[in-house]
């Protein structure tokens, strides 16, 4: 690791750790119950039979309405209490889960009176604290990712950070490391860039045991959210390519290498594979799943741009990081051109796909979320669009501003979504824009000390501005 290199890594971890007090430990979403339920499930029971978690977080008043009809009285294919979520999640959190479970019990042998079952304080706040490290490992891999490409474009050299930094504030990323961590999405963007970290390692040699590691990361990827298997298309679109011209021994080499990526991802995905047979009898989402789904994506040009939901009006950065991905395959060298096509190919993927759901509009939840996924190509396109405009003394000024401003609309709307300031099912842009440049700036430290000191308030929204 460089100097710069290293210094901007101590730079994002004390960025980290002087922001652990805003990690909210916390589950109070049906998403939130149902990640967290395949853990405490396999950890106590040994099984991924949910009614019990599910029947304690009703009768401890977690559970959001329609819980029960949805979770306590319909079944699945096996008879089983329904689970949408995967397990992808409850694997990366079980080292912190496991630390919890034996702190717990070592102090209550000490005379300590804290319950040892998987609900108290100590297990939430492990997979709280788990999904932000994975959200901030996230953004350290990424400005990496941006560093490890200046050697292909040295005009990206020192941006990996500055980038990081403003994807991190600025797109719901934010909100799902710190103020509703356990869902799956800060974790989703970690295992999504790991797999395109082992996706640039790999593509310069296509060998076996790169391609089988980056085969075990597609399935952690998609075991942490089924969407996510759709970024596989950028490493196959690259492979592709590097197959067609290349001569028949290194041809030969990447198809050998090929196959054993499938094997290792189709070994690793076993545990999902058995709790699929287990809820569902066959391998794949519940078959309410697949009924949301309408493949020929009759949403893919809502989902970015209507005003109400459209991912550009929530989180305006992805525009200048979508260009910045253009730019950057434009200015590649050839033998990397391949690969900025696929990560344009893969942001196409995800835009395809949520604009396939039903859901497409996440009313009721924070942003676009599921696009945070895409958390290092906007890191990547972010740096991109940065070293386009390098050494431009009348742009560069500009693009700050814009840059700031477009990260004070994303904290502004976690402000206001947390706040009750809008509604929660739509966005209406001009009492948005009148909130975030107006209404949030007054409240701000009244509401900064709520978060930082009476955070329970902001659970009854109403009174999230005044006092009790």
């Amino acid at each position: 690791m460089t100097p710069s290199l290293f210094s901007s890594s101590r730079l994002l971890l004390l960025v980290f750790l002087v922001s652990l007090p805003a990690i909210t430990p916390r589950i109070y979403a049906s998403d939130e119950v149902q990640y967290f339920a395949y853990l405490r499930s396999i950890w106590f029971d040994r099984d991924v039979s949910f009614e019990n978690e599910y029947q304690h977080f009703e009768a401890s008043g977690f559970a959001a309405p329609g819980f029960h009809e949805t979770f306590l009285e319909r079944t699945t294919e096996t008879g089983r209490r329904i689970n949408f979520g995967t397990i992808g999640c409850a694997l990366l959190w079980a080292p912190f889960f496991a630390i919890a479970d034996l702190l717990t019990r070592l102090l209550n042998a000490t005379g300590g009176a804290i319950p040892a079952d998987g609900y108290s304080s100590p297990y939430v706040a492990a997979v709280a604290y788990a999904s932000a490290f994975y959200g901030w490992l996230a953004i350290w891999l990424a400005a990496r990712l941006v560093e490890r490409l200046a050697r292909e474009w040295p005009a990206l050299v020192n941006l990996g950070v500055v980038a990081a930094i403003v994807v991190w504030l600025g797109t719901p990323l934010l909100f799902y490391m710190y103020v509703a961590p356990p869902m799956s999405h800060a974790t989703s963007a970690f295992a999504v860039t790991l797999f395109i970290t082992l996706w640039i390692a790999v593509r310069d040699r296509w060998d076996v045991r790169g391609v089988v590691l980056l085969g075990a990361s597609a399935a952690l990827m998609t075991m942490v959210r089924e969407q996510d298997a759709f970024f596989v298309a950028g490493p196959i679109l690259d492979a592709t390519w590097a197959l067609a011209r290349a001569n028949r021994a290194r041809g030969l080499r990447i198809a050998i290498a090929a196959i054993a990526g499938v094997v290792a991802a189709a070994i690793t995905f076993v545990p999902q594979a058995l709790a699929y047979l287990a809820l569902n009898g066959h391998i794949g989402p519940s078959r309410l799943v697949a009924r949301k789904m309408s493949w020929h994506a009759p949403h893919a040009l809502e989902v970015l741009a209507s005003p109400a939901h459209g991912l550009f009006f929530w989180t305006p950065l992805a525009v200048v990081a979508f260009a910045g991905l253009v730019v950057l395959a434009i200015r590649l060298p050839a033998g990397m051109r391949a690969f900025g096509a696929g990560l344009l190919v893969a942001a196409a993927f995800q835009v395809y796909v949520a604009g396939s759901v039903e859901s497409w509009t996440v009313a009721g939840a924070f942003g676009q979320r599921r696009f945070v996924s895409l958390t290092p190509l906007l890191v990547i396109g972010i740096a991109a669009t940065l070293a386009s405009i390098r050494g431009r003394r009348v742009l560069v000024p500009a693009a700050a501003l814009v840059l700031t401003v477009m990260v004070w609309w994303n904290i502004a709307l976690i402000v206001q979504f947390g706040a009750g300031l809008m509604d929660r099912q739509r966005l209406e842009p001009a009492r948005i824009a009148y909130n975030t440049f107006v209404v949030v700036p007054r409240a701000l430290p009244v509401l900064a000390w709520r978060y930082l000191f009476d955070r329970a308030s902001f659970y009854e929204s109403a009174r999230a501005l005044r006092g009790r």
